[in-house]
Order: C-alpha cells, then structure tokens, then sequence
C-alpha cells in the first residue's frame, strides 16, 4: 500500500474516531477504568408523571443500543489505528489477503476483505 493513501486513511480514520467520541459524549460516559468503554447516562427527569418515566426508559433503551453501535465502530476504528503502527493494517484478518482499496476506501476499519466479509 502507498503512503499516500495509507496516510489518507489514517486521517479518515482519526476523524471518524473523533466524530464517534462526539456523539457518544453527548448521552454517556467514558469508563476511565475500561478503556474505550462507555455508559449510558439514565434522562432522569425530576418530578415526572408515569408517561414521563416510560418515556425516559424508552429513551434510555433507545440510547442503549445507540451506544453499543457507536461503541463497537470506535473500537474497530481505534483498531485499524494501532494496527497502521504496528504496520499490520490492511491484511485481512481471516485468510490473510490483503484487503482491497476500494473497500479500505469505502471502510478504513474494515478488517476483512471482501470474500471473507461474506
């Protein structure tokens, strides 16, 4: 793989991982204790009637599934990080190919290439 790209990919990459932490940081809480790990904060309303608590549990379940998506990208985006330093990136991780570039343009985190993501 060039440089050229393999730098291209590393900025979509870090700016990805930055969007992510983003949007998690506005409904939950990094774990400083488990790293890359996050918790949904509960929209605890004050003084709510019982539609107003059945509201704020489907948003927290709604929030929920948001954060373990977003959550399993980062840690797929933070991998394809420490694996361009580790100068490992780019190699499918099941049969050991190298990953087609217009996949890794597509998806910079992939870790499979296209016939093994079948």
């Amino acid at each position: 793989m060039n440089q050229e790209l393999l730098t291209n990919l590393k900025e979509k990459l870090e700016k990805e991982k930055s969007l992510l932490e983003e949007e998690l940081k506005n409904f939950a809480t990094e774990d400083k204790n488990l790293k890359h790990n996050w918790d949904t904060r509960y929209p605890n309303r004050e003084n709510g009637s019982l539609e107003e608590e059945a509201d704020e549990a489907q948003e927290y379940d709604n929030l929920l599934s948001l954060e373990h998506s977003l959550e399993l990208r980062l840690k797929d985006v933070i991998l394809g990080l420490e694996k361009m330093a580790k100068n490992t990136y780019g190699t499918c991780e099941k049969c050991g190919k190298e990953i087609e570039e217009p996949r890794l343009l597509v998806c910079p985190e992939a870790r499979l290439c296209i016939g093994c993501n079948k």
